[in-house]
C-alpha cells in the first residue's frame, strides 16, 4: 500500500530544519491574524444613525395637591402600610408568580442573544481531524501513471480561522441592538415587580374591605334577626300590625341575601391573589379563608396620607421602568438601522487553516506533513430585487414606530401620575366623609331606638336607621379600600418609590 507523501517529487527539508520550518509557519500564521485584527479594528464605521433623545416638553415640577408630603420613599413603598401581612404576601408573590418568572426568563433569553451577538464579532476557530481511504478508477480517460497504486490513506489535521472583517459597523450595530433589546427586557422585569406589588397590594386590602362588609352585614342581620323575634311575640299579641311586622321580616332577608353575593366576591377576590401569590393549582381550587387572619375590628385603620413633594422635579417619571423599555426598544431600533444599510456594501471575510496532512499517521505531525492556508473573499452585491432597499425601507418604519412608542409611553406616564395624584387625594376625603356619615348615622340610630323605646317613633323608623347604617358602613369600607388602592397606583404611575 502506497503513501500519499511518497509521491511528492520535491525533497523534504532537511530534519535539521523541520523545527525552524514549522517556527517560521507559525510566524507569517500570527502575522495575518494579527494584521487582520488590526484593519478591522481601524476600519471599522457605523452606518446607524446617531441617537438623540427625542425633545420633551416636560413640567417643571409636579402640581401636588395640599396635604402632607414624604421626603424620601425607598423601593419597598408598600412598607409604608405597616401591615406585616402584607409584607409577607408581597414576598411569596415576588418569589412565585408566574408573570414575573416569564420576564426573569425573558431577561435570560436577550442576556444570551447579546452573547450570540457579540459572538459574531470574534473570530471562529476550530480544529478537524480526517482520515479517509481512496480507491482511484481504472477506466478514467486519464489512466493511472506506471506505478501508482490504485487505494490510498491520507491523514489531515488541521485549525481552521475565519473572520469578517466589520467595516461597515453591521456586527457592532447587531451587537449595540441585542444590548439595547437586553437592557429592555430588564426594565420590563422591573415594570413587572412594580405592577405585581400594587396588584397584591390591591387585592388584599380588597379583601380585606370585602370582610369588612361582612362583618357589617352579618351584625345588621343578628341585629335585626333579634328584633324580628321580639317583634314576633308583639306581632303575635296584636301589639303591631301585620303591615309592621312584614317590614321587619322583610329587612332581615334582605340582609340575609346580601351576605351570599358578598362572600361570592370575597372567594373570587381571594382566587385571584392566589394565583398573584403563585400557587398551585391545588392550592387554587381548595382555597378557603386562605387570608383567614384578616382582623375585623369595627374600627377601621386609615390609610396614611401621601402627597408626592411638591419640589420633585418631573424628568424623575422618566426612570420609570416602562418608559426605559420603551427608550432602549427605540435604540435598538435605531441601530438595526445600520445593519440594513450595510447590505448595500461589500463585505470582507478572512479564512485559513494550519495543520498537517500526510498518508500515513505516523508522518502526520512531522514537519514535512505541515499545511497552511490564507484567504480572503470579497463580497460586493450587484442584484438582489431590491432587498437591501426594503430592508432599510422596514428599518426606518420599525424606528419610527418605536419612536411614536416611546412619546406616547410618556404622555401615558404623566396621565397615569396626574391621575393617581388627584384619585389619592379626593379617595381621602371621600373616606373622611364616609367614616364622619357612619358616626352620625350610628348616633341617628341609637336616638330613633330611644325614641321607639318611648313610643314616640314607629320601628320603621329604627329599620330606616340601621339600613342606612348598613350602607354607610359598606360604602366606608369601600371608601378605604380605594384610598389604599389610590396610594398603590400612585406608587405604580411613578414607577416605585422617590
Amino acid at each position: 500500500m502506497a503513501k500519499t507523501g511518497a509521491l511528492n517529487p520535491h525533497p523534504f527539508p532537511p530534519p535539521s530544519r523541520g523545527r525552524e520550518w514549522v517556527r517560521v509557519q507559525r510566524v507569517r500564521f500570527r502575522a495575518l491574524v494579527m494584521g487582520t485584527l488590526t484593519l478591522a479594528l481601524a476600519g471599522c464605521i457605523s452606518l446607524a444613525p446617531n441617537y438623540e433623545r427625542p425633545p420633551i416638553e416636560l413640567p417643571e415640577d409636579w402640581a401636588a395637591p395640599e396635604g402632607r408630603s414624604t421626603a424620601e420613599i425607598g423601593a419597598q413603598w408598600w412598607k409604608i402600610y405597616d401591615d406585616a401581612l402584607l409584607d409577607t404576601l408581597i414576598d411569596e408573590a415576588l418569589a412565585n408568580n408566574a408573570n414575573l418568572q416569564v420576564a426573569v426568563a425573558r431577561v435570560d433569553e436577550a442576556r444570551a442573544l447579546l452573547g450570540l451577538a457579540r459572538a459574531d464579532q470574534s473570530p471562529i476557530l476550530d480544529a478537524s481531524l480526517e482520515r479517509s481511504r481512496t480507491n482511484a478508477s481504472l477506466r478514467t480517460a486519464t489512466p493511472l501513471p506506471p506505478g501508482t497504486p490504485r487505494e490510498t490513506d491520507d491523514y489531515r489535521g488541521v485549525i481552521n480561522a475565519s473572520y469578517e472583517l466589520d467595516l461597515w459597523g453591521r456586527l457592532r450595530d447587531a451587537s449595540s441592538a441585542a444590548r439595547a433589546e437586553l437592557l429592555a427586557t430588564e426594565a420590563a422585569h422591573a415594570t413587572v415587580r412594580i405592577a405585581l406589588a400594587a396588584d397584591v397590594t390591591q387585592a388584599y386590602f380588597g379583601l380585606r374591605a370585602l370582610d369588612e362588609q361582612l362583618a357589617a352585614t352579618t351584625r345588621a342581620l343578628e341585629t335585626r334577626s333579634k328584633s324580628l323575634a321580639l317583634q314576633k311575640l308583639r306581632y303575635e299579641v296584636g301589639a303591631i300590625s301585620e303591615f309592621e311586622f312584614r317590614q321587619l321580616e322583610a329587612e332581615v332577608l334582605a340582609a340575609r341575601a346580601q351576605l351570599p353575593a358578598l362572600e361570592r366576591r370575597r372567594a373570587q377576590q381571594e382566587h385571584a391573589l392566589a394565583v398573584l401569590l403563585g400557587k398551585s393549582p391545588r392550592a387554587i381550587y381548595a382555597a378557603a379563608n386562605m387570608v383567614a387572619a384578616l382582623e375585623r375590628s369595627e374600627d377601621v385603620i386609615e390609610a396614611p396620607a401621601l402627597v408626592v413633594p411638591t419640589g420633585l422635579p418631573s424628568q424623575l417619571l422618566l426612570r420609570r421602568p416602562d418608559l426605559t423599555e420603551s427608550e432602549q426598544r427605540l435604540i435598538a431600533a435605531n441601530a438595526r438601522i445600520g445593519v440594513a444599510r450595510a447590505a448595500y456594501f461589500p463585505s470582507i471575510s478572512l479564512t485559513g487553516f494550519f495543520g498537517s496532512q500526510s498518508g500515513v499517521l505516523a508522518d502526520l505531525f512531522t514537519a514535512p506533513a505541515g499545511t497552511w492556508q490564507a484567504a480572503v473573499a470579497l463580497t460586493q452585491p450587484l442584484w438582489a430585487g431590491g432587498r437591501a432597499g426594503s430592508g432599510v425601507d422596514a428599518a426606518s418604519a420599525r424606528q419610527r414606530q418605536a419612536l411614536a412608542q416611546y412619546q406616547l409611553s410618556i404622555q401615558n406616564a404623566f396621565r397615569d401620575v396626574r391621575d393617581a395624584i388627584v384619585a389619592q387625594a379626593k379617595t381621602r376625603t371621600q373616606f373622611e366623609a364616609e367614616r364622619e356619615r357612619v358616626q352620625a348615622l350610628r348616633t341617628s340610630l341609637r336616638l330613633a331606638q330611644i325614641r321607639y323605646d318611648n313610643g314616640v317613633a314607629s320601628q320603621l323608623d329604627v329599620l330606616d336607621a340601621e339600613r342606612s347604617l348598613l350602607g354607610a358602613e359598606l360604602n366606608r369600607s369601600d371608601a378605604l379600600r380605594a384610598q389604599r388602592a389610590a396610594i398603590a397606583d400612585l406608587f405604580k404611575a411613578l414607577g416605585g418609590g422617590w
